[in-house]
């Protein structure tokens, strides 16, 4: 007697965000939250305010655009850094931090921010 089985497939749709930062302070290890962002896109010569918010308590912010409204083109994120350490009573040489990227269609970007007083990183992460 042979015994058979069938699997059963289930395909898991996850609601993924088109853009999504983090900024993680790395002076201190934790994220820095309350931080001022805002994104820009880049038309003609100069740059269109898109959205503006602020990190979440855990660094990141997910911002809430479809494929179908954030289409390919160039952008800037413009993470107000001084403010965030004005609040907890530090210097720090940059007043804000801008990184520009190019998007292209049907795809994730996820752009982090790794940032001390005095110095900073960015990377395409996943």
């Amino acid at each position: 007697m042979s015994h058979s089985s069938s699997e059963n497939t289930y395909t898991v749709t996850m609601s993924r965000p088109v853009l999504s930062t983090h900024v993680l302070d790395i002076s201190t290890g934790r994220p820095a939250v309350a931080m001022f962002v805002e994104l820009y896109k880049k038309k003609d010569n100069g740059w269109t305010l898109w959205h503006n918010t602020v990190t979440s308590s855990d660094g990141r912010i997910q911002f809430p655009f479809s494929k179908e409204s954030m289409a390919e083109g160039t952008y800037k994120l413009k993470f107000n850094v001084e403010d965030h350490y004005t609040r907890s009573n530090q210097e720090t040489l940059y007043p804000y931090v801008e990184i520009v990227f190019k998007t292209k269609e049907d795809e994730h970007y996820h752009v982090p921010l790794l940032l001390s007083p005095y110095g900073y990183s960015t990377y395409r992460g996943s």
